[in-house]
C-alpha cells in the first residue's frame, strides 16, 4: 500500500526544514555578515556601541553560516607565485658545514686542514691540505649521513659525497630533494595560510599548482599589492655575531662570513660584516608583538621558546661588550652591543619603524619565516564591480534554468509536475544549506554547477512519472500505480546519479581551484536531487492522496 511511516515523514520534514535553515543567512547575506564580522570584532576585545548594535542585526539564535563569494564574486587579489627551492638546498648545506667542520678536525693529522670553499648554492665544498687523506675524509663525511626510507623499502643516504681533487663535494642526494621540496612546499603553504589568515581576511584560496607553484586567491582585498607585500617577504630573523662594519659595498668579507646593509635609515651606506652561522634563528620564536620602545617609537617584542632562550643566554653571557645584530631578510635591522646576559628568553628589535610595519613584522614574526623566497609569476585585482557583474548574470542564468523547468514540468505532467517543481525550490534551498554549512566558497563556476542542478534535478522526477504512467495503464489502481512507479525508477535513478556523482569526485580530486567549485556544487546538488526526487516528492504525493483519495490520476 501507498504508505510512509510517521517516523520517516517527521525525519524527512526535519531534514528540509534544518536545511533551509540553514540557507536562509544567504537570504539577507549582507546584514548577516556585519553581524558576523561585529562578533569577531568583540572576541577580539573591541566592544563599542556602534559594533554591538552591528552583531545584533541577525538574532543569535538563527543560524549564522552563509555561503562564502570566490575571488570571481566579490572581488580581491590573485597572485600565483613560485617557491625558490634552491635556497632550502643551500640553507640545508650551509647549516651540515659547522657539523662537517668539527668533524674533520680531530682527524687533522690524516686529512690536514681544512677551508670552506665558495660554491654555486647546490654544493658544499671542502678543500683539505693533504688530498692523500681524501678517503677518510669521505668516511666520515658519509658517516654524518641520515638514511631515507623510500617507498620501495630501500634505504638511501640524504647526501651523496664525491671528491673534486682535493676538494670534497657534498650534495644532497635526490630523494632528500625530492622529500625537501615536499617539506618546503607544504610548509610555504602553511605560512602563507597563517599570514593572511591573520590579517583578518575572509576564505583565502591557497593552493599548491605543480611543483613548486602556490595559487593564492583572497577574496575582498583591495588590490594584489597588498597581498603581495604581506606573503612576498620571507621574514628571515636571525641573530648573528658581529665581526665589523664598513662602508664599502664590494668588501670581501671572508669565508664563512657575509657583508649585509644596514635597513636602519640612520645609518645609511654603512654595512655589517657578520658570521654566516647565526647564534639562534626566527624559527625558535614562540610570539611577536608590536610595541613602543623607551623613547616611544614603534618596535617588535619578541620571545623565544625553551632552546632558543638557552641558546641565546649562553651566547650573550660569553660575549658581553661585543655586538651582536638582529636580521631581517638580509638586512641588519639593528646592532645593538651586549650590555648584560639576557636569560630571560625575551627582547626587542628596534628601528625606523613606523606603527604599520611594526605591526607587519609581528604578523611575519607570529606566522614565522618562509623556507624560501618567492617570484611571483601573475598578479592582478579583481574589482567588486566585476564581480557583482559576475553575480548578476549567474543570477539571470539560474532564475532562467528555474522558471524554464518550471514550466515544463507544470505543463507536462500537471499537478505531479507542480509536486516536482516544489521539490525543486527545496533543492536549490539545501544546495545552499550544505555549502553554508560546509563553510564552501561559491564561485562563478559553482553557480555553473547549481544551473546543470537544476536542468538535471526533475530527471529523477521524470523517470517516476512515466513510469507511473506506464503502470496506469495495467489498470491496477492509482496507488498501486504510484509505489510500483517509484520502485521500478529507483535503480535507474541511483544507477544515472551515481556515474555523474564518481565524475563530479574525479573532477574535485583532479582539478583544482574553479573545477573543484564547479565539482562541489554539482556533487551536492546530485546528493539533494536524488533526496527530494524519492523522498520529498514522495511524500507530498501520498500526503495529497491521503486526503483526496482519487479514483484515477492524471499524469
Amino acid at each position: 500500500m501507498l504508505k510512509i511511516e510517521g517516523w520517516k515523514r517527521f525525519l524527512i520534514w526535519g531534514l528540509v526544514l534544518g536545511g533551509l535553515l540553514l540557507a536562509l543567512p544567504n537570504g539577507f547575506y549582507n546584514r548577516v555578515e556585519q553581524s558576523n564580522d561585529a562578533e569577531l570584532r568583540i572576541e577580539a576585545g573591541f566592544e563599542d556601541s556602534e559594533t554591538i548594535t552591528a552583531a545584533g542585526q541577525w538574532p543569535s539564535y538563527l543560524p549564522s553560516g552563509l555561503v562564502n563569494l570566490g575571488l570571481d564574486l566579490r572581488g580581491g587579489a590573485h597572485l600565483l607565485a613560485e617557491v625558490r627551492l634552491e635556497e632550502v638546498y643551500e640553507t640545508r648545506l650551509e647549516a651540515f658545514w659547522p657539523e662537517l667542520r668539527d668533524a674533520l678536525r680531530p682527524e687533522r693529522e690524516t686529512v690536514g686542514t681544512i677551508r670552506l670553499q665558495d660554491s654555486d648554492g647546490s654544493s658544499l665544498r671542502v678543500r683539505i691540505s693533504r688530498p692523500e687523506g681524501m678517503t677518510r675524509a669521505m668516511e666520515i663525511a658519509r658517516s654524518l649521513a641520515t638514511p631515507l626510507q623510500t617507498l620501495s623499502g630501500a634505504l638511501q643516504s640524504d647526501i651523496e659525497v664525491t671528491a673534486d681533487g682535493d676538494v670534497l663535494v657534498v650534495r644532497l642526494s635526490e630523494t632528500e630533494q625530492a622529500a625537501t621540496d615536499d617539506r618546503t612546499m607544504a610548509q610555504t603553504l602553511e605560512i602563507v595560510r597563517r599570514r593572511i589568515d591573520a590579517a583578518g581576511t575572509r576564505e583565502p584560496t591557497i593552493q599548491r599548482q605543480g611543483e613548486r607553484r602556490v595559487l593564492i586567491q583572497v577574496p575582498g582585498i583591495g588590490s594584489a599589492a597588498e597581498i603581495k607585500e604581506l606573503i612576498g617577504t620571507p621574514a628571515l630573523l636571525t641573530f648573528q655575531p658581529v665581526v665589523g662594519r664598513t662602508t664599502d659595498p664590494e668588501a670581501n668579507p671572508g669565508v664563512g662570513n657575509e657583508l649585509l646593509p644596514s635597513a636602519d635609515g640612520r645609518e645609511e651606506g654603512i654595512f655589517y660584516i657578520l658570521e654566516r652561522t647565526p647564534v639562534v634563528t626566527g624559527e625558535t620564536l614562540v610570539n611577536a608583538q608590536p610595541s613602543f620602545d623607551q623613547n616611544g617609537n614603534p618596535s617588535v617584542d619578541f620571545r623565544f621558546n625553551t632552546s632558543g632562550a638557552r641558546a641565546f643566554g649562553e651566547y650573550t653571557s660569553a660575549n658581553i661588550g661585543s655586538p651582536f645584530a638582529i636580521v631581517l631578510d638580509s638586512e641588519v635591522v639593528s646592532a645593538p652591543t651586549i650590555q648584560s646576559a639576557i636569560t630571560g628568553g625575551s627582547g626587542q628589535i628596534t628601528g625606523s619603524f613606523t606603527i604599520e610595519e611594526s605591526t607587519n613584522l609581528a604578523i611575519l614574526l607570529r606566522a614565522g619565516s618562509l623556507p624560501a623566497g618567492l617570484d611571483f609569476l601573475e598578479e592582478r585585482t579583481v574589482g567588486p564591480e566585476l564581480g557583482q557583474d559576475s553575480i548578476d548574470a549567474g543570477t539571470i542564468a539560474c532564475l532562467v534554468a528555474f522558471i524554464a523547468v518550471l514550466v515544463f514540468m507544470g505543463l507536462s505532467y500537471g499537478l505531479f509536475g507542480i509536486f516536482a517543481n516544489i521539490a525543486l525550490i527545496v533543492n536549490v534551498g539545501l544546495i545552499f544549506g550544505l555549502l553554508s554549512s560546509l563553510g564552501a566558497t561559491l564561485t562563478l563556476p559553482g553557480i555553473a554547477g547549481i544551473v546543470l542542478t537544476i536542468g538535471m534535478a526533475v530527471d529523477a522526477n521524470v523517470l517516476i512519472f512515466e513510469r507511473i504512467r506506464e503502470e496506469l495503464k495495467t489498470a491496477k489502481g492509482p496507488a498501486r500505480a504510484i509505489e510500483l512507479g517509484y520502485e521500478k525508477a529507483l535503480s535507474a535513478i541511483v544507477d544515472a546519479n551515481i556515474t555523474t556523482f564518481i565524475t563530479a569526485t574525479i573532477l574535485y580530486l583532479m582539478g583544482s581551484g574553479p573545477v573543484q567549485g564547479f565539482a562541489i556544487t554539482l556533487g551536492l546538488g546530485i546528493i539533494t536531487s536524488v533526496f527530494t526526487a524519492i523522498f520529498v516528492t514522495r511524500i507530498m504525493i501520498v500526503m495529497w492522496f491521503e486526503r483526496r483519495r482519487p479514483k484515477t490520476i492524471e499524469v
